[in-house]
């Protein structure tokens, strides 16, 4: 109901889909709809719905995995293998998400056929961005070249950066975490005990496998350098 009442232009959903009423009463108040799919098999679900855009989500993406399912076997697909696979065997435009960190990476989704892209990782270094000061010097330092997937800060598998609350749980057994979100709420306390004792390893460092390729400006400058690196690479 609150988001009825706000009525914003578009509402994305991740971890799957809702019940097809709230699709509905959405699209009836005239609010876009998206979803991030992992497969093709969760692009089909979501044109089933009546989702208007599919978030192509590769496996190099930073933060949340959007696998409808996280008990069963995720096919991990790259962003450019997914996004050419949803193109050609599910009719709704699709936004292309994982790995891209400039106008080259872009223009190259476009020419497969993605209607768009979403960038994550790529901002976080922008002053605009919520990321503290932990974070930011995490993603500038060497370890930024290293990211991995782990359900062990949140309760559902998400890619950050490799840090020290990465390296504590790798030998936790996946079914002895906590389901999302209490595990995420747990992780939370954990890192500010951390934090608190001088250790800034145990955040939720987000972040995708283009880590590495993430720039230090403000926003609007990253727009354009991003419009103009498309351009060019075309």
């Amino acid at each position: 109901e609150p988001i009825l009442n706000a009525a914003p232009a578009a509402v994305s959903f991740h971890f799957g889909l809702p019940e097809q009423d709230v699709i509905d009463q959405l699209k009836r108040q005239g609010i876009v709809t998206l979803a991030s799919a992992t497969s093709v098999d969760e692009a089909r679900q979501a044109a089933a719905a009546g989702i208007d855009f599919v978030v192509a989500q590769g496996i190099e993406a930073g933060g949340h995995r959007g696998i409808f399912d996280p008990q069963k076997t995720d096919t991990q697909m790259s962003t450019m293998t997914l996004v050419q696979a949803i193109v050609r065997q599910c009719d709704l435009p699709v936004i292309a998400a994982g790995g891209i960190m400039d106008g080259n990476a872009i223009a190259a989704m476009m020419k497969l056929g993605a209607t768009g892209v979403q960038l994550g990782t790529a901002f976080v270094l922008c002053p605009e961005s919520a990321a503290n000061a932990a974070y930011r010097a995490a993603l500038k330092s060497a370890t930024a070249t290293g990211t991995e997937m782990t359900a062990a800060i949140s309760g559902r598998p998400a890619r950050a950066l490799s840090n020290a609350f990465c390296h504590y749980t790798r030998g936790i057994a996946h079914e002895a975490i906590p389901d999302y979100p209490l595990a995420y709420s747990l992780g939370k306390a954990l890192a500010a005990a951390a934090a608190a004792q001088g250790e800034h390893g145990f955040g939720a460092q987000w972040a995708g496998q283009g880590a590495m390729l993430a720039r230090e400006m403000p926003a609007a400058a990253l727009i354009k350098a991003l419009i103009t690196e498309y351009h060019a690479a075309q």
